[in-house]
């Protein structure tokens, strides 16, 4: 794996922060966080899309960013988390794992990144 992969997981990390800071910010810092984390999942997700084919990063960023929001309500939001999103949820990471494995890197040999 890449540094640019690194940086799509990375975005798709961020990217969970901001959509639960979307819904449960209230203050001034908390809506500071949730816009540092928009800021950070984006620029990361731009860089990785400069070396990576843009529509599998994005396919990528979004499929990690659901599992993890679905996967962060039930942990720490007490969401019930039933068998269908359990399968939904493992379909969605087949794809993306999928995606991944069949995209081939625009990085040269030697270059650096």
């Amino acid at each position: 794996m890449n540094a640019n992969w690194v940086k799509v997981i990375i975005a798709a990390f961020f990217e969970v922060l901001w959509v639960i800071g979307l819904k449960h910010a209230g203050g001034f810092w908390e809506w500071t966080g949730t816009v540092i984390a928009i800021y950070i999942s984006f620029y990361l997700k731009i860089m990785a899309s400069r070396q990576l084919p843009v529509g599998t990063v994005y396919a990528v960023f979004v499929g990690l960013g659901t599992v993890g929001t679905v996967l962060s309500d039930w942990v720490f939001f007490d969401v019930p988390l039933n068998l269908a999103k359990i399968l939904l949820i493992s379909l969605l990471l087949a794809g993306v794992i999928g995606l991944k494995l069949v995209t081939k890197d625009n990085v040269e040999e030697g270059s650096a990144s």
